[in-house]
């Protein structure tokens, strides 16, 4: 990184700071996303297991799911509100 200081170096910081900002954004987002999926497929699996006659098996683990999937969508959404923010700080 460049160590001089130039007469735009605060809206040079500003950038960075907006750029790592954007950075743990997507990365909060795509986590959530992963997790998001991970979940309403134990879901999936949990429905499996009702369906095979296995239902107390089933049934907590399609509750376990929905539950962790009600949060991560929650985590998704949050993550989608700090680019929002962040796209109107930009401009």
């Amino acid at each position: 990184m460049n160590d001089n200081l130039t007469p735009n170096s605060d809206s040079t910081i500003e950038l960075i700071i907006a750029q790592e900002r954007l950075r743990q954004a997507r990365q909060s987002f795509n986590l959530a996303l992963m997790t998001t999926t991970t979940c309403i497929l134990i879901s999936f699996a949990g429905v499996g297991l009702v369906l095979l006659g296995k239902a107390n098996e089933g049934t907590i683990t399609a509750t376990g799911g929905l539950a962790s999937t009600g949060y991560c969508l929650k985590l998704s959404k949050d993550a989608n509100d700090r680019l929002d923010k962040l796209k109107g700080r930009v401009r």
